[in-house]
């Protein structure tokens, strides 16, 4: 990591702390829930939603509009229409929102309706992209590659930040291996590993680490246990009519009961969880 002159940690107590609003941040001693579903499908699914996760409390919405996916006949996501939807729901529930940027020619756009810009695992070494996000003042949130060593991670968000945008937070959402039995394998020492290397927020999403929604909890649980500043976990009104990646969505009822849960798990590290979720009238 000798050339991640910008992203190691120089000191225990140095810690970037990433603001998606003025009342919801990434790094600090709270811990921050981002969920949703994986797919923005319509204005009534995205307001159920707000609704529900916003009591839960959830701090942040992620919804995908521009997807990308393995088959080229599967479904690609909205567009601009699924971003103007997540740009009502920002307005009216007063919550920041996450999505994900696929090329240099929509982050435009994205930067207009959208609180952070989701690096895919598939982008991560996309360094052209990586390159024009660093010169924009927007949160990013970049997702480790498929099979990307710690090393290759750490410094694709150093073309981020030498290019002038400190406000990354890192993810690990599982690496590609040998066994079938989860869509990925979480790497949890990774995290840690992350948590001492470097000074950025580093976050977990089980969801895409295990593909299957009851392995979801546990392994949440587990990331903020040893020391992981945040989630972002799939959660749909009905999992099984996703568009996509049914299959490890959780309900918003369990989303909501994975919350509470969450607490005392907190606690436990010395963290804390916002208790209630203040709507503005």
């Amino acid at each position: 990591m000798l050339q991640a002159k910008l992203t190691s940690r120089s000191s225990s107590e140095q810690q970037t702390i990433v603001h998606l609003s003025p009342s919801v941040a990434i790094g600090g001693q709270q811990i921050t829930i981002i969920a949703g579903p994986c797919t923005v499908e319509s204005q009534t699914q995205m307001d159920l939603v707000a609704t529900k996760l916003q009591a839960a409390p959830v701090q942040a919405i992620r919804g995908g509009v521009y997807k990308p996916r393995t088959s080229p006949y599967a479904f690609q996501g909205m567009g601009v229409e699924g971003l103007e939807i997540l740009g009502r729901v920002r307005s009216h529930h007063h919550l920041p929102v996450v999505t994900e940027v696929m090329a240099i020619s929509q982050i435009p756009i994205l930067v207009e309706q959208a609180d952070m810009l989701q690096v895919g695992s598939r982008n991560m070494q996309n360094f052209d992209l990586l390159k024009e996000l660093g010169q924009i003042n927007k949160p990013i949130l970049l997702k480790r590659g498929l099979a990307a060593t710690l090393e290759e991670f750490v410094m694709a968000a150093e073309y981020i930040l030498s290019h002038g945008n400190d406000q990354v937070v890192l993810c690990e959402r599982g690496i590609r291996s040998f066994d079938t039995y989860t869509r990925n394998i979480l790497d949890l020492g990774g995290v840690v590993a992350l948590k001492q290397l470097t000074h950025l927020p580093v976050i977990v999403d089980p969801s895409h680490a295990t593909g299957k929604r009851e392995l979801v909890a546990p392994l949440a649980k587990a990331a903020i246990a040893c020391g992981a500043d945040g989630l972002i976990i799939e959660c749909h009104p009905v999992p099984e009519e996703s568009v996509s990646d049914a299959r490890q969505a959780l309900s918003l009822e369990d989303m909501i009961k994975l919350v509470h849960e969450l607490q005392p798990v907190a606690a436990a590290v010395g963290r804390t969880m916002v208790q209630r979720q203040l709507v503005a009238a």
